[in-house]
């Protein structure tokens, strides 16, 4: 069974900074690609930032230049750093990894239970 945990949603005012993590944990034999997404009441879910497991990285334009996404493959974990929030990143924030389990097994997209992140004007 695997598993994915994030914390560090919350409150902040607009132009503040927040730190979520996610770790992995259970059995795995490695970890792919770790992304977070994000969805907006009434909004569709959408890619935030991903991270292949050789470090490249992917970010959505509205995201560029504010957020950064990193992750440590010792711990399983990856992490999103944001900075210049504006109330539209207010949403839930999913963190997802492909992720081993068995080695003649292909990897499996896993999903975290999502946290929120509420940013005030």
């Amino acid at each position: 069974q695997v598993q994915l945990v994030e914390s560090g949603g919350g409150l902040v005012q607009a132009g503040g900074s927040l730190r979520l993590s996610c770790a992995a944990s259970g059995r795995i034999v490695s970890i792919n690609d770790m992304g977070w997404h994000r969805q907006a009441p009434g909004k569709q879910r959408e890619l935030v930032a991903s991270i292949a497991r050789g470090g490249s990285t992917n970010y959505a334009d509205s995201v560029k230049g504010r957020f950064t996404i990193s992750r440590d493959n010792a711990k399983n974990t990856v992490y999103l750093q944001m900075n210049s929030l504006t109330p539209e990143d207010t949403a839930v924030y999913y963190c997802n990894a492909v992720i081993k389990v068995q080695i003649f097994v292909p990897p499996t997209d896993y999903w975290g239970q999502g946290t929120q992140v509420t940013v005030s004007s």
